[in-house]
């Protein structure tokens, strides 16, 4: 690839990219900062998401024994929101947007990550997002359903228990909305062509599963985005087997270890499954995927901030996605095992 100065489009979305390839041989040596906050224990009184613990409104966390999901107590969204007054001017539109609001908690255990925890029990968690998706997605009025997690207090998750969160809404958020457009423009299926492209290309690919791949994208935006793809083509989780699914299971648990060993710390990143919209459409051009977005850039504790042109003109990379890729993949994992 070029080291000049180009920009790359986001097949995803139709938004560009800068890449600026020269500016990575600026002065650095790869510095590394181990963390050095202590590992949590395994259960923590005081946690709200720990089995036993007492809520907000006099809720109480049940003794739970694998994943739990609840209703949000301080949910974004709510099922029957009230009317809106009427504008005082045609500019200033607002609507009233419906929803629900769901955590997941992973694990009964405080210390243990998602990719910490064994493959059959992320597979578990995986079983909980189907049922979700599925059961969410069902409602007549819910047109979309992420689930997503904020890993780390550097990308503002609210509690260091290890738990993700789903949102159901009765319309498109702006994401979702932009890929659907492009996969039905698109006419057949966009990412099933991608894939087999960066394979055959090899230079992003982070890692190979027999099921599902994960690498970075040609387009990306921030230093280390991953995206992870499912070989076949599959819309959303519930299309998935068994099989398929220990297999992302896999890919989730390796992609954390090398993140967790690339800087030596527990690595912060925001991650949401994409899936087909559940707006009553078939959308047969739709193929599951999930963004991991971190926002670490040369150490455990210097950060990529988007400010600038970046939040002014549109993003901007030093870093090639086919560099970032590299290094991902030289890195060794620490053992599994907790």
């Amino acid at each position: 690839m070029s080291r000049q100065p180009h920009r790359r489009l986001n097949q995803l979305t139709g938004d560009w990219v800068l890449v600026s390839p020269q500016r990575a041989a600026r002065p650095w040596r790869g510095t590394t900062e181990p963390a050095t906050a202590a590992r949590p224990p395994r259960y923590e009184p005081g946690c709200y998401l720990c089995p036993g613990s007492r809520r907000a409104g006099d809720r109480v966390t049940p003794r739970y024994g694998s994943t739990y999901v609840f209703d949000n107590d301080f949910p974004a969204l709510l099922p029957e929101p009230a009317a809106l007054p009427a504008g005082a001017s045609p500019l200033l539109v607002a609507e009233v947007v419906r929803g629900i609001c769901r955590v997941v908690c992973y694990s009964p255990r405080h210390d243990l990550t998602l990719g910490e925890m064994p493959a059959p029990d992320i597979a578990g968690v995986i079983g909980s997002w189907t049922e979700q998706y599925a059961e969410l997605g069902g409602h007549g009025w819910v047109e979309h359903v992420l689930i997503f997690e904020n890993r780390g207090a550097m990308t503002g998750a609210s509690n260091p228990h290890p738990h993700g969160q789903i949102w159901a809404e009765d319309h498109l958020p702006r994401e979702p909305l932009a890929e659907t457009r492009r996969f039905d423009a698109y006419g057949g299926c966009l990412l099933c062509d991608y894939l087999a492209a960066e394979l055959a290309c090899g230079d992003r690919v982070v890692l190979a599963g027999e099921h599902f791949v994960a690498l970075v994208p040609f387009w990306a935006a921030w230093p280390y985005e991953v995206l992870v793809l499912p070989r076949v083509h599959a819309g959303a989780l519930p299309d998935l087997s068994d099989r398929q699914r220990d297999g992302l299971a896999e890919v989730i648990r390796g992609l954390t270890a090398i993140y967790d060993a690339l800087f030596d710390t527990p690595f912060p990143y925001s991650t949401g499954l994409h899936q087909r919209p559940t707006d009553g459409r078939r959308h047969p051009g739709w193929h599951l995927h999930a963004h991991y977005v971190p926002p670490l850039l040369r150490s455990a504790s210097v950060r990529k901030h988007f400010g600038g042109y970046e939040l002014l003109a549109q993003p901007q990379r030093d870093l090639p996605p086919e560099e970032a890729a590299a290094r991902l993949r030289a890195v060794t994992p620490a053992p599994a095992g907790r």
